[in-house]
């Protein structure tokens, strides 16, 4: 299941119902999480998780994937559906990447495979939209823009692939933390308008004019809370990226590069620097969760 990247997140003022209107274009990333799903004993849920991070995220109910399988078999009414979840993480916790919602797509796929549940991928996107914003693009993929709380998605023709190097925090970011602190710095929002020039550098694949349009609206408030990224920032693009941009509501940097030789000497260099608690090099777009095996 990938990571995705917001190459605009463009953010209106806090809504009456509580969250804010998006614009978004997300683009998925090849930086993964595994989930394995066994048959469980009938009527219970329970879930593993091994990777870095993963000592900070619970493993009850509160738990995103563990929710996703609930929703599943609850909706089907059948108290015989069981399943163990194991998850590897990738992905960095609180990362700004949508782990968690990758996670929560992943289990919603393996589950409907695994109890032989009849969903078409659109119906499974639906369930996704009512556990979080981003997992129905977890589980589409590729690049699409996001309008609503970001779960209304229309695919984005992108062509060729592009080069990020992705460099990670040593502290995490809460989103509604920084929503918060955005909503003290831009009370009125930012508009809301499609970033057409940014779609037109997806269709012709020209990384140097995707980088004149990427744009995050919570940037500035991730860092106001954490000024260390604009350390991290500077030191990136002094280094040769055509951009950086905070990935959603960080603290994970994304750096475009023109090429996969610029993104080897980028994530190298600042893997020496001591910036980043590491760097991961990785391309973008890929398809969304897909099913590797089926185990019974």
């Amino acid at each position: 299941m990938p990571a995705k990247l917001n190459l605009a997140l463009c953010v209106g003022p806090l809504a009456e119902d509580g969250y804010h209107p998006l614009t978004t274009v997300f683009q998925a990333v090849s930086l993964h999480d595994e989930v394995t799903a066994h048959l469980g004993e009938p009527g219970e849920i329970s879930i593993t998780m091994t990777g870095e991070g993963t000592d900070h995220i619970p493993v009850d109910d509160s738990n995103l994937a563990v929710r996703a399988a609930q929703l599943l078999a609850e909706n089907y009414r059948d108290d015989r559906l069981g399943v163990q979840l194991s998850v590897k993480k990738s992905i960095p916790v609180a990362g700004g990447m949508a782990g968690g919602s990758a996670d929560a797509a992943a289990a919603l796929l393996a589950c409907s495979v695994l109890w032989d549940l009849d969903i078409d991928p659109e119906e499974l996107r639906e369930y996704g939209a009512e556990l979080g914003s981003d997992v129905p693009f977890a589980l589409l993929g590729g690049t699409a823009i996001g309008t609503g709380r970001g779960d209304k998605l229309v695919p984005v023709l992108s062509r060729g692939s592009h080069h990020w190097v992705l460099a990670f925090a040593d502290f995490g970011l809460s989103t509604p933390t920084v929503y918060g602190r955005f909503d003290e710095l831009q009370p009125e929002g930012g508009d809301l308008e499609m970033p057409t020039e940014l779609i037109n550098a997806l269709a012709t694949g020209d990384s140097e004019e995707l980088a004149r349009h990427l744009r995050n609206d919570l940037a500035e408030a991730a860092i106001d809370l954490q000024p260390q990224l604009q350390t991290t920032i500077d030191a990136g693009l002094e280094c040769g990226a055509l951009a950086a941009i905070v990935s959603g509501s960080g603290p994970t940097v994304a750096f475009l590069c023109s090429n996969e030789e610029a993104a080897m000497a980028l994530s190298v260099t600042l893997g020496t620097q001591g910036v980043a608690r590491g760097v991961r090099r990785v391309v973008g777009p890929v398809s969304g969760a897909r099913l590797i095996t089926s185990c019974a």
